[in-house]
């Protein structure tokens, strides 16, 4: 196991996550709102055309 956390092919295997996450952060589009958010926005106004009872 020391061997293997020793050997260029952990390093590499590590390198690859490491630039792949600086890409990640890197290279996100910063003028969209993220993915993951809702964007519907409530409305507090009566309908048109409705009586208040």
């Amino acid at each position: 196991m020391l061997a293997f956390l020793k050997s260029e092919l952990f390093f590499r295997f590590l390198g690859g996550f490491a630039i792949g996450a600086v890409a990640m952060f890197a290279l996100q589009p910063n003028n969209e709102p993220p993915a993951l958010t809702s964007t519907a926005i409530a409305s507090t106004a009566a309908p048109v055309g409705s009586a208040a009872l």
